[in-house]
C-alpha cells in the first residue's frame, strides 16, 4: 500500500509535520512496508512556511520588528527564485509579549522587512501566506519595511499601528523598493472582506486581537484616512488605493491584504497555493488512498481550507481522501458530500477536550492504526 498523508496543523497541540509524522507511525504499526509519502500543507494562514520547509525550500531567518516593534529573528523560505513568507512568523498573535493583545498598537513591518530579505535573497516570485495576525494597521508597517515613510502634518515620522494612522496627512512612497515593480506577488488568503466598513479589517477581526467597540470604530476610522492619503499621493500605488481597498481580501490579516494588492498581488485560495508549492498533484502517482485534516473538522473547513482542497486534488485524480481531526461536527451527509470516503476524530478516542489537545500524538497514532487497518480490511 502507497498512501499519502497531507494534513494542516492541529492547532495547539501538533504542528502539520507532527501529524504527518504520528500517522506515519500509527499506519506501519499495521504494516511496516506502508509506502508513507509526507506532504505537511497548510491553507496560507499559519503552517505554510512548515509546508515550505517540508517541500524541499532553504530556510532563512532574518532580524525583523515583531509586532509590538521589537527586533526578534524570523524565518523565511526559499527555492530558486521563489519565497515563502508567513506573516505569523513576524507579525502575529503568538508574538506578543505575554499575549497581552494590542489591536491598535501592534504592526505589520516585520512582514514587510521579511519580504525585503526575500527580494535581498534574490526572489522573484514571493509567496505572501497572512493569517494570526497581531496587527490592525492595513499593512501600514508592511509598506513601511519595504522603503514607505508615514508622515504627521508637521512632517514628524508616525508610531506604529494601525490607532496611528488617524495622524497620517503624508505618504512618502519614493523609497520604496524598486524591485517591488518586477516581482510578482501571491497572497496565500481566503479571507474575502475589504478593508473598510462593518465587514472591514477592524470590524470582522479587531476584536479578536483585543480591541474593544471604541477601538473598532476608530481603527476604522483611521485606516479610512489612510486610504485617503494614499489615494492623493502623487507616488502610485500598482492598483489605486480606493480600488484596492474595496477589492474581495484587502481586510485579511489586520488589512495587510490591501497593501499588497495596492503594491500589484494577486489573492489566491491559500490550499491552493501551497498544494502547487508542494508538487502534490504529481506527487500522487501510484497512490492508493490520501489522508488529509486538520485540528477542528467544521463548517468552517467547507468553505475552502485545507481538507478540502486536498480532498478535490485527491478526488481529481480518482484517489480516495479520508479526513482525521481532533474533533468533526459535520454529518455523515456533509463529510461524503466534501469528497471524503470517511472522517475519523480523536474525540472518538477521548471525549474531554483538553486531554484530547494534551495527548493528540498519541491518540493520533491509535487512530492511524485503526484506520488503517479498516482501510486494508
Amino acid at each position: 500500500m502507497k498512501l499519502v498523508i497531507a494534513p494542516d496543523k492541529f492547532k495547539g497541540s501538533l504542528t502539520a509535520p507532527e501529524v504527518a509524522e504520528r500517522f506515519t507511525s500509527g499506519a506501519h504499526r499495521v504494516d511496516p512496508s506502508i509506502d508513507v509519502v509526507a506532504i505537511p500543507v497548510a491553507d496560507g494562514g499559519e503552517g505554510t512556511l512548515d509546508a515550505a520547509l517540508a517541500a524541499g525550500y532553504e530556510r532563512r531567518t532574518a532580524s525583523v520588528a515583531g509586532p509590538t516593534g521589537k527586533i526578534i529573528e524570523a524565518d523565511f523560505a526559499v527555492r530558486g527564485g521563489e519565497a515563502v513568507v508567513e506573516m505569523a512568523r513576524a507579525s502575529g498573535l503568538g508574538l506578543l509579549p505575554g499575549g497581552e493583545k494590542d489591536a491598535v498598537g501592534t504592526t505589520s513591518l516585520g512582514t514587510g522587512q521579511l519580504v525585503k530579505a526575500a527580494l535581498d535573497a534574490g526572489a522573484r516570485r514571493i509567496v505572501l501566506g497572512v493569517g494570526g495576525s497581531a496587527s490592525t494597521d492595513g499593512g501600514a508597517g508592511f509598506v513601511q519595511g519595504l522603503g514607505a515613510r508615514w508622515l504627521s502634518s508637521g512632517g514628524a515620522e508616525l508610531p506604529l499601528g494601525g490607532g496611528a494612522l488617524a495622524q497620517l496627512a503624508i505618504a512618502d512612497l519614493s523609497g520604496l523598493d524598486e524591485r517591488l515593480a518586477s516581482v510578482e506577488l501571491v497572497l496565500a488568503s481566503d479571507v474575502d472582506n475589504p478593508l473598510l466598513g462593518e465587514q472591514g479589517a477592524a470590524a470582522a477581526f479587531g476584536p479578536q486581537k483585543g480591541a474593544s467597540p471604541k477601538d473598532v470604530a476608530a481603527l476604522d476610522a483611521a485606516l479610512a484616512n489612510f486610504v485617503e492619503v494614499l489615494a492623493s499621493s502623487e507616488h502610485a500605488f500598482a492598483i489605486p488605493a480606493a480600488e484596492a481597498a474595496n477589492t474581495a481580501g484587502a481586510g485579511a490579516a489586520g488589512g495587510i491584504g490591501f497593501a499588497a494588492i495596492a503594491l500589484g498581488a494577486v489573492r489566491r485560495a491559500g490550499v491552493d497555493v501551497v498544494l502547487e508549492f508542494t508538487d502534490f498533484s504529481s506527487r500522487l502517482s501510484g497512490v492508493d488512498v490520501v489522508i488529509t485534516g486538520e485540528g477542528s473538522l467544521d463548517e468552517q473547513s467547507l468553505m475552502g481550507k485545507t481538507p478540502i482542497g486536498v480532498a478535490r486534488a485527491a478526488t481529481a485524480a480518482g484517489i480516495p481522501v479520508y479526513a482525521v481531526a481532533g474533533r468533526t461536527v459535520l454529518s455523515a451527509e456533509k463529510i461524503a458530500a466534501a469528497g471524503f470516503a470517511g472522517a475519523h476524530a480523536l474525540s472518538q478516542l477521548e471525549p474531554d477536550p483538553a486531554k484530547s489537545m494534551d495527548n493528540a500524538g498519541a491518540l493520533l497514532e491509535d487512530l492511524a492504526e485503526t484506520l488503517i487497518q479498516s482501510i486494508r480490511t
